[in-house]
Formats: structure tokens, C-alpha cells, sequence
């Protein structure tokens, strides 16, 4: 269901079930959410880099998965949420290449990346509306904050289908290449990601997103406690020593 595969201090996910399209399951969503926190727990795992297998990155729910049987949606976005969650708490850079068509929780995931790179054939939809259902897997909380509201809801009430030039110019990926280079470009980002200072990105994650929720003095108060918890790191010393030696960092996620 994911695919796991280590490129130094890069964990590679895929999701695969290219025959559906990698429409997500709840057995794809465990097994998705178990490689992000064992990734989250592995100090040797310093950026990952999420795809899909074959001409889809996702079309969201498999909605095959329920047979004949109303779903409990309530119980079935427990494990939703659970992905969302362990992708917002990362620790780590998470860098997502779309690969092709991203509908529903299908884009809502590609979104939770730090730094999402898109081939020039992906496109994405919210896809929702479609089915008479809202939006979930946290694009309400992410979709507005990515885009303003007016257009949030346009892409949800309207649900357009945005190619990845178009979801580039709206701030949805940060990069758009060929199909052929898309894997050699999302790595090349991943493993530079990898090199970096690890806790300071981690920190600066939590930062992003708690600030959302706080007033200016909060968030001034926040930015000192964990700039005093980057200032306790190995990278941070090292990046000091470096700045005074006039060389690059050596940087060790610690």
C-alpha cells in the first residue's frame, strides 16, 4: 500500500495502488500513517519525500471501499485525521511530488507538505461538493490559509479542476516541472532539506502553525521560547562556528 524506500537521510514514500488511481483506504491510511511515525521517531530520517505510483498521486477516497453500506464518516475520518496530524507535527521537512491528477483528500494530503513540487501534467480538485459531502482531512483549516478565503471558497463550492500551472500561480505548489524531471527535482529538494538544520525546521513548523491561533503578543512570547530551544542545538553552534570560520554549515540534525 506505501512503498518505503531510503535514499540516504531521505525516507521515499509512494502510495500504491496505481490500478485505483492510489485512491486512499483505510488500510492505505494506516500504513501511511505508520511510516510517518516511525520516519517521525528514526533520527537517521531527516526529510521525507511523499509521491504516488503511476499516473495519479490521488483520487481521494475509495469510494469502492464501503460496498453497499452507508458509511460512518465520523468513524471513517478518525483515520484521516490521524495522517493529517501526524503530517503537521513532523518534525521534519516534508516534501510532496504530484505526479498527476490530486482530488479530494487526495489534494488535501498533497497539501500538508512543507514544499510540494508538481508535474507540468498534475492537477488538482477539491472534489468534495461533488459527492454532496464537505471538505476534510484539515482543507478547511489549510485551504484558506494557503489561498484567502473568497477563492478557498470558489475552489470548494465550484470544485474546478486546476492544472498545475494554474495551482501554482494560486500558491498551491511552489514549482511546476516536466513530468520526466519531477522525481530528480522533488529528491534533489528533499536531500538539500536533509542537510539542513533539522530541529530548527521542526520548531519553525510549530511555529507556523500555532501562530495561526494566537494574538501578536503571543505569538512574540512563542518565538522566544522555541528560538531558546534552537539556540540549545548542536546545528545551531554549528552554524555559529561556521558564519565566524566563513565556510558552510555542517549540519547533523541535532
Amino acid at each position: 500500500m506505501v512503498l518505503k524506500e531510503r535514499e540516504g537521510n531521505v525516507l521515499l514514500l509512494t502510495l500504491n495502488r496505481p490500478e485505483r488511481l492510489n485512491a486512499l483506504t483505510g488500510e492505505l491510511l494506516e500504513a501511511l500513517h505508520e511510516a510517518l511515525e516511525e520516519a517521525g521517531a528514526d533520527p537517521g530520517v531527516r526529510a521525507l519525500l511523499l509521491t504516488g505510483a503511476g499516473r495519479a498521486f490521488s483520487a481521494g477516497q475509495d469510494l469502492g471501499e464501503f460496498g453497499e453500506e452507508k458509511p460512518d464518516y465520523e468513524a471513517h475520518l478518525r483515520r484521516y485525521n490521524r495522517v493529517v496530524e501526524a503530517m503537521s507535527a513532523l518534525e521534519k521537512p516534508l516534501v510532496v511530488a504530484v505526479n498527476g491528477p490530486a482530488a479530494g483528500a487526495g489534494m488535501s494530503l498533497a497539501l500538508w507538505g512543507d514544499l510540494r513540487v508538481a508535474a507540468t501534467g498534475a492537477s488538482f480538485t477539491t472534489a468534495f461538493v461533488n459527492i454532496g459531502l464537505v471538505p476534510d482531512s484539515g482543507m478547511s483549516f489549510l485551504l484558506p490559509r494557503l489561498v484567502g478565503l473568497a477563492k478557498a471558497q470558489e475552489l470548494l463550492l465550484l470544485s474546478p479542476r486546476l492544472s498545475a500551472e494554474e495551482a501554482l500561480a494560486l500558491g498551491l505548489v511552489h514549482k511546476v516541472v516536466p513530468g520526466e524531471r519531477l522525481m530528480e527535482e522533488a529528491l534533489a529538494l528533499a536531500r538539500r532539506l536533509a542537510e539542513g538544520p533539522t530541529r530548527a525546521y521542526g520548531l519553525t513548523k510549530k511555529l507556523l502553525l500555532e501562530t495561526y491561533r494566537l494574538s501578536l503578543p503571543e505569538a512574540l512570547g512563542l518565538e522566544a521560547i522555541l528560538q531558546g530551544q534552537a539556540g540549545r542545538t548542536a546545528d545551531h553552534e554549528e552554524g555559529v562556528r561556521a558564519f565566524r570560520e566563513k565556510r558552510p554549515p555542517r549540519f547533523q540534525g541535532r
